[in-house]
Protein backbone atom coordinates (compact mmCIF):
# COMPACT_ATOMS: atom_id res chain seq x y z
CA UNK A 1 0.00 0.00 0.00
CA UNK A 2 1.58 3.43 -0.97
CA UNK A 3 1.25 6.69 0.31
CA UNK A 4 -0.90 8.21 -1.85
CA UNK A 5 -3.65 5.14 -1.43
CA UNK A 6 -2.44 5.68 2.75
CA UNK A 7 -4.08 9.51 2.43
CA UNK A 8 -6.91 8.51 0.46
CA UNK A 9 -8.19 6.06 2.56
CA UNK A 10 -7.37 9.02 5.45
CA UNK A 11 -9.60 11.60 3.17
CA UNK A 12 -12.32 8.83 2.78
CA UNK A 13 -12.25 8.05 7.30
CA UNK A 14 -12.81 11.76 7.51
CA UNK A 15 -16.17 11.78 5.00
CA UNK A 16 -17.48 8.59 7.02
CA UNK A 17 -16.94 9.87 10.46
CA UNK A 18 -17.97 13.43 9.34
CA UNK A 19 -22.21 12.36 10.24
CA UNK A 20 -21.23 10.40 12.99
CA UNK A 21 -19.40 13.49 14.95
CA UNK A 22 -22.36 15.75 14.20
CA UNK A 23 -25.22 13.04 15.37
CA UNK A 24 -23.14 12.08 17.97
CA UNK A 25 -22.65 15.37 19.58
CA UNK A 26 -26.11 16.36 19.58
CA UNK A 27 -27.19 13.73 21.15
CA UNK A 28 -24.40 14.28 23.67
CA UNK A 29 -26.10 17.38 24.58
CA UNK A 30 -29.31 16.25 24.52
CA UNK A 31 -28.35 13.43 26.83
CA UNK A 32 -26.66 15.93 29.38
CA UNK A 33 -29.32 17.61 29.67
CA UNK A 34 -31.68 14.18 31.07
CA UNK A 35 -33.16 13.64 27.93
CA UNK A 36 -32.44 10.54 25.60
CA UNK A 37 -33.81 10.92 22.41
CA UNK A 38 -34.01 7.47 20.28
CA UNK A 39 -35.16 9.45 17.25
CA UNK A 40 -31.70 10.67 15.55
CA UNK A 41 -32.13 8.44 12.75
CA UNK A 42 -35.36 9.76 11.65
CA UNK A 43 -33.77 13.45 12.24
CA UNK A 44 -30.97 12.67 10.31
CA UNK A 45 -33.09 11.02 7.37
CA UNK A 46 -34.98 14.47 7.66
CA UNK A 47 -32.37 16.57 7.43
CA UNK A 48 -31.18 14.51 4.24
CA UNK A 49 -34.36 14.68 2.36
CA UNK A 50 -34.65 19.02 3.26
CA UNK A 51 -31.62 19.45 2.31
CA UNK A 52 -31.08 17.83 -1.09
CA UNK A 53 -34.55 19.39 -1.70
CA UNK A 54 -33.36 23.10 -1.27
CA UNK A 55 -30.31 22.18 -2.79
CA UNK A 56 -32.29 20.85 -5.96
CA UNK A 57 -34.83 23.86 -5.96
CA UNK A 58 -32.15 27.04 -5.04
CA UNK A 59 -29.01 25.75 -6.52
CA UNK A 60 -27.63 26.50 -3.38
CA UNK A 61 -25.82 24.03 -1.19
CA UNK A 62 -25.47 26.51 1.75
CA UNK A 63 -29.54 26.67 1.90
CA UNK A 64 -29.73 23.25 1.44
CA UNK A 65 -27.66 22.94 5.08
CA UNK A 66 -29.71 25.32 7.05
CA UNK A 67 -33.04 23.14 5.17
CA UNK A 68 -31.28 20.70 6.96
CA UNK A 69 -30.49 21.87 10.14
CA UNK A 70 -34.29 23.11 10.34
CA UNK A 71 -35.87 19.88 9.22
CA UNK A 72 -33.76 18.47 12.59
CA UNK A 73 -35.24 20.90 14.76
CA UNK A 74 -38.66 20.71 13.45
CA UNK A 75 -38.73 16.96 14.56
CA UNK A 76 -36.99 17.40 17.60
CA UNK A 77 -39.48 20.24 18.36
CA UNK A 78 -42.48 17.30 17.92
CA UNK A 79 -40.23 15.19 20.16
CA UNK A 80 -39.76 18.01 22.73
CA UNK A 81 -43.91 18.77 22.82
CA UNK A 82 -44.59 15.07 23.32
CA UNK A 83 -42.26 14.27 26.08
CA UNK A 84 -41.58 17.35 28.02
CA UNK A 85 -45.00 19.06 27.21
CA UNK A 86 -47.31 16.15 27.86
CA UNK A 87 -44.75 13.51 29.53
CA UNK A 88 -45.00 11.11 27.54
CA UNK A 89 -42.59 8.21 27.40
CA UNK A 90 -38.83 9.52 26.06
CA UNK A 91 -38.23 6.00 24.98
CA UNK A 92 -41.48 5.03 22.86
CA UNK A 93 -41.36 8.70 21.38
CA UNK A 94 -37.73 8.62 20.62
CA UNK A 95 -38.89 5.13 18.34
CA UNK A 96 -41.93 6.53 17.32
CA UNK A 97 -40.06 9.18 15.90
CA UNK A 98 -37.58 7.09 14.01
CA UNK A 99 -40.12 5.53 12.32
CA UNK A 100 -42.20 8.21 11.34
CA UNK A 101 -39.03 10.21 9.85
CA UNK A 102 -38.28 7.21 7.59
CA UNK A 103 -41.72 6.80 6.39
CA UNK A 104 -41.99 10.83 5.41
CA UNK A 105 -38.62 10.97 4.40
CA UNK A 106 -39.78 8.30 1.96
CA UNK A 107 -42.44 9.64 1.02
CA UNK A 108 -41.12 13.20 0.80
CA UNK A 109 -38.43 12.11 -1.28
CA UNK A 110 -39.83 9.52 -4.15
CA UNK A 111 -39.62 12.58 -6.85
CA UNK A 112 -35.54 13.26 -5.79
CA UNK A 113 -34.84 9.61 -6.35
CA UNK A 114 -32.35 9.70 -9.00
CA UNK A 115 -31.48 12.87 -9.21
CA UNK A 116 -27.93 14.36 -8.91
CA UNK A 117 -26.11 17.20 -8.04
CA UNK A 118 -22.33 18.50 -7.81
CA UNK A 119 -23.02 18.57 -4.02
CA UNK A 120 -20.78 20.63 -1.30
CA UNK A 121 -17.55 22.56 -2.85
CA UNK A 122 -14.29 21.87 -1.57
CA UNK A 123 -12.66 24.98 0.58
CA UNK A 124 -8.81 24.87 0.71
CA UNK A 125 -7.81 27.15 3.08
CA UNK A 126 -4.95 29.74 1.91
CA UNK A 127 -1.12 28.65 2.37
CA UNK A 128 -2.53 25.54 4.98
CA UNK A 129 -3.64 23.94 2.45
CA UNK A 130 -0.42 23.77 0.58
CA UNK A 131 1.47 22.20 3.79
CA UNK A 132 2.35 18.77 2.23
CA UNK A 133 0.09 15.64 3.02
CA UNK A 134 -1.46 17.89 6.49
CA UNK A 135 -2.77 20.28 4.10
CA UNK A 136 -4.66 17.61 1.59
CA UNK A 137 -6.33 16.19 4.27
CA UNK A 138 -7.38 18.97 7.00
CA UNK A 139 -6.93 22.08 4.94
CA UNK A 140 -8.85 21.24 1.54
CA UNK A 141 -12.53 20.09 3.13
CA UNK A 142 -15.67 21.45 2.79
CA UNK A 143 -17.32 23.87 5.14
CA UNK A 144 -19.36 20.96 7.17
CA UNK A 145 -15.54 18.63 7.71
CA UNK A 146 -14.25 22.33 9.05
CA UNK A 147 -17.56 22.61 11.47
CA UNK A 148 -17.04 18.96 12.50
CA UNK A 149 -13.18 19.78 13.99
CA UNK A 150 -14.67 22.81 15.38
CA UNK A 151 -18.29 21.39 17.19
CA UNK A 152 -16.68 18.94 19.41
CA UNK A 153 -13.94 21.31 21.60
CA UNK A 154 -16.90 23.94 21.32
CA UNK A 155 -19.18 21.94 23.37
CA UNK A 156 -16.10 20.50 25.05
CA UNK A 157 -15.65 24.05 25.96
CA UNK A 158 -19.08 25.25 26.39
CA UNK A 159 -20.29 22.19 29.11
CA UNK A 160 -17.21 22.13 31.26
CA UNK A 161 -15.35 25.71 31.37
CA UNK A 162 -18.97 27.70 31.28
CA UNK A 163 -21.99 28.40 34.09
CA UNK A 164 -24.10 27.99 31.03
CA UNK A 165 -23.09 24.38 31.14
CA UNK A 166 -22.68 23.82 34.45
CA UNK A 167 -26.03 24.47 34.39
CA UNK A 168 -27.17 22.21 31.59
CA UNK A 169 -25.22 19.32 33.40
CA UNK A 170 -27.18 19.99 36.48
CA UNK A 171 -30.63 20.07 34.99
CA UNK A 172 -29.26 16.09 33.73
CA UNK A 173 -27.98 15.34 36.93
CA UNK A 174 -30.79 15.90 39.47
CA UNK A 175 -33.83 17.98 37.70
CA UNK A 176 -35.26 18.46 41.24
CA UNK A 177 -32.42 19.90 42.56
CA UNK A 178 -31.89 22.31 40.08
CA UNK A 179 -35.74 23.36 40.13
CA UNK A 180 -35.52 23.58 43.67
CA UNK A 181 -32.66 26.18 42.91
CA UNK A 182 -34.92 28.51 40.34
CA UNK A 183 -33.40 26.83 37.16
CA UNK A 184 -36.25 26.43 34.54
CA UNK A 185 -35.66 22.61 34.15
CA UNK A 186 -38.05 22.29 30.58
CA UNK A 187 -36.23 25.29 28.86
CA UNK A 188 -33.53 24.02 29.51
CA UNK A 189 -33.98 20.59 28.25
CA UNK A 190 -36.15 22.59 24.93
CA UNK A 191 -32.94 23.77 24.43
CA UNK A 192 -31.02 20.85 24.50
CA UNK A 193 -33.35 19.04 22.39
CA UNK A 194 -33.32 21.32 19.29
CA UNK A 195 -29.63 21.33 19.54
CA UNK A 196 -29.21 17.79 19.15
CA UNK A 197 -32.39 18.30 16.60
CA UNK A 198 -30.17 20.46 14.38
CA UNK A 199 -27.18 18.62 14.95
CA UNK A 200 -28.92 15.32 13.79
CA UNK A 201 -30.12 17.43 10.47
CA UNK A 202 -26.76 18.98 9.77
CA UNK A 203 -25.22 14.98 9.60
CA UNK A 204 -28.52 14.17 7.30
CA UNK A 205 -27.58 17.37 4.84
CA UNK A 206 -23.87 16.33 4.78
CA UNK A 207 -25.02 12.77 3.46
CA UNK A 208 -27.02 13.91 1.07
CA UNK A 209 -25.04 17.03 0.12
CA UNK A 210 -21.45 15.64 0.14
CA UNK A 211 -21.11 11.73 1.07
CA UNK A 212 -23.54 10.57 -1.39
CA UNK A 213 -24.73 13.85 -3.73
CA UNK A 214 -28.06 12.45 -4.00
CA UNK A 215 -31.53 11.13 -2.31
CA UNK A 216 -32.01 7.84 -1.13
CA UNK A 217 -34.58 6.15 0.61
CA UNK A 218 -33.11 5.35 4.06
CA UNK A 219 -29.67 6.77 3.00
CA UNK A 220 -28.74 6.80 6.83
CA UNK A 221 -28.23 3.29 7.13
CA UNK A 222 -28.27 2.79 10.87
CA UNK A 223 -25.71 5.71 11.42
CA UNK A 224 -28.69 7.20 13.90
CA UNK A 225 -28.39 4.05 16.04
CA UNK A 226 -24.42 4.55 15.92
CA UNK A 227 -24.36 7.92 17.03
CA UNK A 228 -26.58 6.72 19.89
CA UNK A 229 -23.89 4.33 20.68
CA UNK A 230 -20.93 6.15 20.40
CA UNK A 231 -22.27 8.80 23.14
CA UNK A 232 -22.55 6.01 25.55
CA UNK A 233 -19.45 4.43 24.13
CA UNK A 234 -17.47 7.87 25.09
CA UNK A 235 -18.84 7.54 28.77
CA UNK A 236 -20.68 11.36 27.97
CA UNK A 237 -17.43 12.96 27.22
CA UNK A 238 -16.98 15.14 23.69
CA UNK A 239 -13.29 14.05 23.24
CA UNK A 240 -13.95 10.34 23.20
CA UNK A 241 -16.66 10.88 21.52
CA UNK A 242 -14.75 12.14 18.59
CA UNK A 243 -12.05 9.37 18.52
CA UNK A 244 -15.24 6.94 19.05
CA UNK A 245 -16.68 8.48 15.13
CA UNK A 246 -13.24 8.64 13.77
CA UNK A 247 -12.73 4.49 14.95
CA UNK A 248 -16.34 3.94 13.70
CA UNK A 249 -15.97 5.86 10.52
CA UNK A 250 -12.77 4.02 9.98
CA UNK A 251 -14.37 0.33 10.21
CA UNK A 252 -17.54 1.69 7.92
CA UNK A 253 -14.65 1.97 5.13
CA UNK A 254 -13.30 -1.03 5.29
CA UNK A 255 -16.23 -2.44 2.91
CA UNK A 256 -15.08 -0.22 0.45
CA UNK A 257 -11.38 -0.54 0.82
CA UNK A 258 -11.18 -4.18 1.44
CA UNK A 259 -11.27 -5.83 -2.03
CA UNK A 260 -8.69 -3.30 -3.23
CA UNK A 261 -5.83 -4.47 -0.99
CA UNK A 262 -7.13 -8.15 -1.60
CA UNK A 263 -9.13 -9.09 1.43
CA UNK A 264 -10.83 -11.79 0.39
CA UNK A 265 -14.11 -11.95 2.45
CA UNK A 266 -17.49 -11.56 1.82
CA UNK A 267 -19.04 -8.41 0.68
CA UNK A 268 -21.89 -8.93 3.04
CA UNK A 269 -19.76 -9.63 6.13
CA UNK A 270 -18.02 -6.74 5.74
CA UNK A 271 -21.07 -4.79 5.36
CA UNK A 272 -21.75 -6.07 8.82
CA UNK A 273 -18.31 -4.74 10.67
CA UNK A 274 -19.88 -1.11 11.76
CA UNK A 275 -22.83 -2.51 13.55
CA UNK A 276 -21.17 -6.13 14.87
CA UNK A 277 -18.58 -3.42 16.29
CA UNK A 278 -21.09 -1.34 17.61
CA UNK A 279 -22.64 -4.44 19.12
CA UNK A 280 -19.22 -5.83 20.36
CA UNK A 281 -18.62 -2.07 21.95
CA UNK A 282 -21.54 -2.13 23.84
CA UNK A 283 -21.09 -5.78 25.38
CA UNK A 284 -17.58 -3.95 26.88
CA UNK A 285 -18.89 -1.45 28.63
CA UNK A 286 -22.19 -2.89 30.10
CA UNK A 287 -19.38 -5.22 32.09
CA UNK A 288 -18.26 -2.10 33.94
CA UNK A 289 -21.60 -0.69 34.83
CA UNK A 290 -19.79 1.32 37.96
CA UNK A 291 -17.84 3.63 35.23
CA UNK A 292 -21.49 4.07 32.97
CA UNK A 293 -23.48 5.02 36.34
CA UNK A 294 -20.21 7.61 37.58
CA UNK A 295 -19.97 9.00 34.12
CA UNK A 296 -23.85 8.95 32.74
CA UNK A 297 -26.44 12.12 33.97
CA UNK A 298 -28.55 10.46 36.47
CA UNK A 299 -31.81 11.91 35.36
CA UNK A 300 -31.50 10.56 31.73
CA UNK A 301 -34.79 9.49 30.52
CA UNK A 302 -36.76 10.63 33.27
CA UNK A 303 -39.74 12.81 32.86
CA UNK A 304 -39.83 16.38 35.07
CA UNK A 305 -42.84 17.35 36.88
CA UNK A 306 -42.69 20.82 37.89
CA UNK A 307 -44.61 21.37 41.40
CA UNK A 308 -44.45 24.86 41.17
Amino acid sequence: MNAEMLLLTALTIITAATPLVYAAIGELVVEKSGVLNLGVEGMMLGGAVSSFALLHLTGNAYFGILGGAFAGIFLAGIFAVLTLGLQASQVATGLALTIFGTGLTALLGKSLVGVGHSGLQKLPIPFLSDLPVLGRLLFQQDVLVYGSFLIVPLVAWFLYRTSAGLTLRSVGDSHDAAHALGINVLRWRLLATLFGGACAGVAGAYLSLAYTPMWVENMTAGRGWIALALVVFATWRPGRMMFGAYLFGAISILQLHGQAWGIRVPSQLMSMLPYLATIMVLVVISRDRGKIRKHAPQSIGKSFYPTT
